[in-house]
């Protein structure tokens, strides 16, 4: 797909209704954790944002995301994209988005056009409140990933990430012991799931409505 196409299509998108919960729920893992949604306005969530960066690639139309390293702590080892949580520093959480998509992986901010934001989502496990902004970069970036925070940055053509084909379904053990069954992205040969997928899942609807 070509990056300005895909650029015009979305922003006509953004414009309208946000398909929200019944975008999100399409990747959501099961049981449902209602409370994801119900807390949409928690007074005590930690702010953050992160990035749907679309770029220029030689095959059109493109979508970085990052692996994060293995740590201790909720989000070790996952697929996700640029972002963070918010700072005092930042302006808004466009800024964070566009701040931490720079540190992360080192695509200067100014270099980024946003073009809109979607939905919020909570994210129970860590207790943030995320607001995914999309931009894209006219140019193909230098992508320089910062090694304490990306242990791989990974590549996707934007048309793999609203093709049905795509999406496939395992069972996954959390820290805590419990099981659960969820819908995942094959991307790259790694597994996107949680809440990046449910930002996905928002992504891809709003592109088909």
């Amino acid at each position: 797909m070509e990056l300005l196409k895909v650029v015009e299509h979305l922003e006509t998108k953004l414009h309208g209704p946000l398909p929200g919960k019944k975008g999100q729920i399409i990747m959501a893992p099961q049981p449902l954790d209602e409370a994801r949604f119900a807390n949409q306005n928690v007074k005590n969530a930690r702010k953050g944002a992160v990035m749907i960066l679309l770029y220029r690639g030689k095959d059109g139309c493109m979508v970085p995301f990052i692996k994060r390293p293995e740590y201790e702590g909720n989000h070790s080892g996952q697929v996700s994209f640029p972002g963070g949580k918010w700072e005092e520093d930042d302006i808004n959480l466009q800024e964070t988005a566009l701040r931490e998509t720079e540190e992360e992986i080192g695509v200067d901010k100014n270099q980024i056009n946003i073009i809109g934001k979607m939905s919020n989502l909570y994210i129970p496990p860590s207790n943030f409140l995320v607001t995914p902004y999309i931009g894209f970069s006219e140019k193909t970036p230098n992508f320089k990933p910062d090694p304490r925070e990306v242990s791989r940055i990974i590549h996707s053509d934007f048309a793999a990430l609203i093709d049905q084909k795509n999406i496939k379904e395992t069972s996954f053990k959390l820290a805590s012991g419990f099981n659960l069954k969820a819908p995942y992205f094959d991307i790259e040969k790694e597994v996107v799931w949680g809440a990046t997928a449910m930002i996905l899942g928002e992504l891809m609807a709003i592109w088909k409505s």
